[in-house]
């Protein structure tokens, strides 16, 4: 499983990674936008947190897969860190939500879950090397969806249109892991495929998250 990984990533369609670093600065500034929008320490954090974990995503998969790594060991490691930043942003993603519109039991429950979710989803990532991807998008998916238990609080605070946004991207999400793990569709293999399908539905969801926290931060 691992070497037909890595044969893959060495014949990479021409597309691969661009998308990611032509996201990374636009999330940047948007990020400073975001925090700057803080009207408190408690939001302010929650809001760094968030910026940090989207611009950390994109960063880092940008890098991994705009550089051709010649070291298989650095490759691997490589493939392991932007494999959890997945988990990270899931993390820093439900932060917000939960600091900024949850209250009480649930805010920490929620808190409390994610977090040691991803950092567990990490270690896998960063252990078990050779993991079936049918693993990881199995733990990513279970992680994301964490946030289905505060939904319907969510949209009583926030409100329908930052609900709606908030399933758009967890529906995007969703649909992008299915197709990393089924590799359908490839529509050009050597210059736009299954990956970049992936890394377009990971910008539109983080886009619709991104815009739901704005929303409500302002």
């Amino acid at each position: 499983m691992q070497a037909a990984t890595e044969l893959q990533e060495k014949v990479k369609p021409k597309l691969r990674g661009w998308i990611h670093e032509g996201a990374f600065p636009v999330s940047i500034l948007a990020g400073a936008v975001l925090v700057a929008l803080a009207s408190g320490g408690r939001e302010r954090i929650a809001l760094i947190i968030y910026a940090i974990s989207l611009s950390a995503l994109l960063g880092t998969s940008a890098l991994y897969h705009r550089v051709n790594w010649q070291r298989p060991s650095t490759r691997r490691w490589m493939r392991r860190l932007d494999h959890s930043m997945i988990f990270l942003l899931i993390a820093g993603t439900l932060t917000p939500f939960a600091v900024l519109v949850l209250n009480g039991s649930l805010a920490t429950t929620v808190l409390v879950a994610v977090w040691v979710g991803a950092a567990a989803g990490i270690l896998v990532e960063l252990l078990w090397t050779d993991s079936p991807k049918w693993v990881s998008v199995g733990v990513y998916l279970a992680v994301g969806w964490i946030g289905a238990i505060a939904f319907p609080a969510i949209v009583a605070e926030a409100g329908i249109g930052a609900g709606a946004l908030i399933a758009a991207g967890a529906v995007m999400y969703t649909v992008g892991a299915v197709i990393y793990a089924l590799q359908r569709p490839d529509p050009k293999p050597a210059v736009f495929g299954y990956h970049e399908v992936f890394h377009v539905l990971v910008v539109a969801a983080a886009t619709a998250h991104f815009t739901a926290i704005a929303i409500y931060a302002s």
